[in-house]
């Protein structure tokens, strides 16, 4: 994973999430902030799924390839609770 990329990113969504705070703060119309709020969302999703991406491709694999059935068995248990965490968030 390139982590100045990443980082960059969530500095990004950091100063966003700044601007979302003041619009509420300056009593902002309400839908406005709404759609702040999902860019805002929308990014740290964008950045959640290249870091997965990244841990799938490296990590994962790795483990899989291995010949640790116990660390396999880890690895995707990982995964499998990364994806249902994400299912109770929305």
């Amino acid at each position: 994973m390139e982590a100045d990329s990443t980082i960059r990113r969530l500095k990004t969504v950091e100063g966003h999430l700044r601007g979302v705070i003041r619009m509420v703060e300056e009593d902002a119309y309400c839908i406005d902030v709404i759609r702040q709020i999902q860019a805002v969302e929308a990014a740290l999703n964008k950045v959640s799924s290249r870091i997965l991406e990244d841990h799938l491709n490296s990590c994962v694999i790795t483990a899989i390839q291995g010949n640790d059935k116990k660390e396999r068995e880890r690895v995707l248990k990982e995964i499998t609770e990364v994806f249902e965490m994400s299912m109770k968030v929305k």
